[in-house]
């Protein structure tokens, strides 16, 4: 099979502060909107390729910024998730979107089977077997660890505006998740969604299913509005968001 990266193009993984001393640990899926040489535009202008539809705008600066507050390992993907989204399975469409939001991805149409192996095979998976690995290392350690995934979203989806300006995303977390929206509503004057404006599920998600849920870890994931994330608007968030998360870890049971 043809290699899809070439050996002067970086690896899908960004680490940042891997040592760090925290009992979270932090992941950012759609952190970069790099695109493999090989891969060309994709078919698509530049101006596509700086919307949300490639990337979580802002999300890359929150989660620098949250990482040093709280001594936390991050771990980011750099790569546009129009070529694969590493925060969807393999095997459900939306891995490679042939569409995403109202436009057409023309280099994602009529992949064939290996095409898709080799985003997968290069991409995809060493960003999470190096997540799993480092959380398998942390369980063997006897280190705690809570689960946080860092995203943002738009303020406008197919024409319907969105109000909510941070979102608290979970599944089957019922105490770490809960504790973490109750600090931002009552500590806030922000519009908080619950499981809005998406909600995790096996279907949807990758990151809080498989590596903290399989794990019986607390985990949750956080939406922020894009519009909103811009110069200083980064770091305020990642204040916010590391008070939520240290309060919602305190009140967490005893292991």
């Amino acid at each position: 099979m043809t290699r899809l990266l070439q050996p002067s193009e970086p690896p899908p993984l960004e680490a940042v502060n891997p040592d760090g001393k925290s009992d979270f640990v932090l992941v950012c899926e759609h952190a970069g909107r790099q695109i493999p040489r090989a891969l060309g535009d994709l078919g698509l202008p530049e101006s596509e390729l700086l919307r949300h539809i490639a990337w979580d705008v802002g999300a890359r600066d929150i989660s620098l910024g949250l990482s040093r507050l709280l001594d936390a390992p991050l771990f980011m993907q750099i790569y546009s998730r129009l070529v694969c989204d590493c925060n969807r399975r393999p095997d459900v469409a939306t891995f490679i979107p042939e569409m995403s939001e109202t436009t057409f991805i023309p280099g994602n149409i009529g992949l064939t089977r290996e095409d898709r192996e080799r985003r997968e095979k290069e991409i995809f998976w060493p960003f999470h077997d190096h997540v799993a690995s480092v959380l398998d290392a942390r369980r063997r350690a006897g280190r705690k660890t809570l689960l946080i995934t860092i995203h943002t979203f738009t303020p406008v989806f197919k024409g319907v505006a969105r109000p909510w300006e941070i979102g608290v995303l979970f599944n089957r977390d019922r105490h770490f998740s809960h504790a973490v929206l109750d600090y931002l509503r009552s500590n806030t004057h922000y519009d908080v969604g619950e499981n809005q404006p998406y909600s995790v599920g096996d279907e949807t998600d990758y990151a809080i299913p498989v590596h903290g849920e399989a794990r019986n870890l607390p985990c949750v994931e956080i939406e922020i509005r894009n519009d909103l994330t811009s110069g200083a608007a980064a770091g305020e968030w990642a204040m916010l968001i590391a008070r939520a998360v240290t309060h919602a870890a305190a009140l967490q049971p005893a292991s």
